[in-house]
């Protein structure tokens, strides 16, 4: 396969006919070739129409047909070979390893969900057979499960070329629910964009699914999302970007005739609390793995600690000095395209620029001029100056943290109570201490999805067991994670069936349980039929 520039519509691969542009590799500034095309209103309506005219029939796939259909997605992804990391490498200017990193986390995100829905897990089928003889009144038959929600548009997040894009995490977990999906791929990483999508046409032509099951789209600027986001066709979206671009599909999706839930996942500045026992038992240790996590990647992850929190003293100045120390081995690292580039280095020059702040530790100085790079930062606050200016709250994008001196406990946990709602959470301590200080797990518990103890928030396992949300503004509804087997349930809704022909029933319904799954019957879990 190779990049040609064309949008994937309802089946067929098309030149936009909107306009055209290059992508840039930010290593080097160059533009990459071939020229890409972008989509018009009217071919954008195309995709919309195929999804929703592919809506039903894909809705009642079997769980076995689609688990093929996601596991022969992530077959034809790695038979992409070196031509999809080398243009992921190309785009991003991630090292190899990264880009072959992401395209594993990829296809076993796809093979993941093809192997949860056969459980029948996700469906939360809830059985109540009729009583018509109960008095005063007889009761229903009453049966309900999940159902998908319709089709999905997803937007391919600038960051994670892959594992957050094209068949990324939204795209997996709502082909698994059977929701066609339409990608809006991101304009840093377009040619990626195309390869995993002629991976999964390949796929779904090879599955006999109808064409609208999944379309790319590819356009500049935000025509082509406002129109995907207010197709009445569309029945949800995901989002993993910054706070302004999900917020305005957000409410763009609620001033729709009938509102779409916008699952959007919207970055945080992720507290890492340092408690005073482990700073003294191992200090360098702590110091060198905030580090490790703060320039991974350039910084450019939601989950990147962007706010440190300790207590003033002797253990939190050696925090310093050993960050000092590990920070300067650190060189400038290469963002993700100009845009964010300028972005990092406004708000660090915002920072450095705000009352009671201070830069104590430095990466390595920008040496190479021809590419979009940045120098890693780590600036000082005390807790009052944090407490009384909000700038010192907002996230920058890239690898620069603010750590905030408290005097005392009554400082910290008056700094985690004025934090917004986080992606994660992160606690530095010794078991003993973690115990008497649990107060402050309760704070954090109230602010974050996931709480990490002894580690850092960076590098997030795609899990059962996986939170990836929290409360706002780290993402547009608090109940949902979009990393994980839990993120499908951000694309189904419950249906319940009263009184319905058994014969005529969903095959997950019926007496016999054909499936084989397991459902709550009369209020006793089993997998037999009745």
């Amino acid at each position: 396969m190779s990049v040609t520039g064309l949008q994937l519509i309802n089946g067929q691969w098309v030149a936009g006919e909107a306009g055209q542009y290059q992508a840039t590799n930010p290593s080097t500034a160059q533009k990459i070739e071939p020229v890409m095309t972008q989509a018009t209103q009217a071919q954008v309506d195309a995709a919309v129409a195929a999804a929703a005219q592919a809506a039903k029939s894909f809705a009642n796939t079997s769980l076995a047909e689609r688990a093929a259909f996601l596991e022969r997605c992530a077959d034809e992804i790695m038979a992409l070979g070196d031509e999809l990391t080398q243009r992921v490498m190309a785009e991003t200017g991630y090292p190899q390893g990264r880009a072959e990193g992401e395209r594993g986390r990829t296809v076993g995100q796809l093979r993941m969900f093809a192997k949860h829905i056969l459980s029948g897990e996700y469906l939360n089928i809830r059985i109540d057979t009729a009583m018509p003889d109960r008095q005063p009144l007889p009761r229903p038959d009453l049966r309900l499960m999940n159902q998908a929600i319709g089709p999905v548009v997803v937007f391919g997040a600038s960051n994670f070329p892959l594992a957050f894009s094209t068949a990324g995490g939204d795209t997996a977990s709502a082909l698994a629910a059977g929701c066609p999906v339409i990608v809006k791929g991101h304009n840093s990483h377009p040619g990626t964009a195309e390869l995993v999508a002629q991976a999964v046409d390949k796929a779904a032509k090879a599955c006999g699914l109808p064409d609208g099951v999944f379309s790319l789209i590819m356009g500049a600027g935000n025509e082509v999302g406002s129109a995907l986001v207010k197709a009445p066709q569309v029945k949800a979206v995901g989002f993993t970007g910054s706070l302004s671009g999900g917020m305005a599909l957000f409410n763009l999706a609620n001033t729709r005739p009938d509102p779409i839930p916008v699952f959007a996942e919207m970055g945080s500045v992720n507290p890492v609390v340092l408690f005073p026992e482990a700073l003294a038992t191992k200090c360098q240790a702590v110091a060198e793995g905030f580090v490790g996590s703060l320039t991974m990647g350039t910084g450019q992850f939601c989950v990147n600690p962007g706010v440190v929190i300790g207590i003033k003293g002797e253990g939190l100045d050696n925090f310093v000095s050993h960050t000092k120390e590990a920070l300067a081995k650190v060189g400038a690292g290469v963002m993700l395209n100009k845009g964010i580039c300028t972005a990092y280095n406004a708000g660090v020059e915002h920072l450095g620029s705000q009352p009671g702040v201070e830069v104590v530790a430095e990466g390595g100085a920008v040496t190479d001029e021809a590419g979009f790079c940045s120098q890693a930062k780590l600036f000082k606050a005390s807790a009052q100056a944090f407490l009384a200016n909000p700038n010192l709250q907002e996230e920058v994008f890239g690898h620069a943290s603010v750590l905030v001196e408290c005097e005392d406990k009554a400082e910290l946990l008056a700094v985690l109570g004025a934090l917004h709602g986080q992606l994660s959470g992160t606690i530095q301590c010794t078991e003993a201490e973690l115990a008497s200080q649990m107060d402050v797990v309760d704070v954090l518990r109230s602010k974050v999805g996931r709480l990490v103890v002894n580690n850092y928030p960076t590098g997030v396992e795609v899990c059962d067991a996986m939170m990836h949300g929290g409360p706002f503004p780290a993402a547009t509804d608090v109940r949902f994670t979009s990393v994980g087997t839990a993120a499908i349930a951000r694309f189904v809704r419950p249906i319940c069936f009263q009184n319905f022909p058994e014969a005529l029933l969903p095959a997950a319904l019926q007496n016999a349980n054909p499936w084989g799954i397991s459902r709550l019957v009369n209020g006793e879990r089993t997998s037999s039929g009745f």
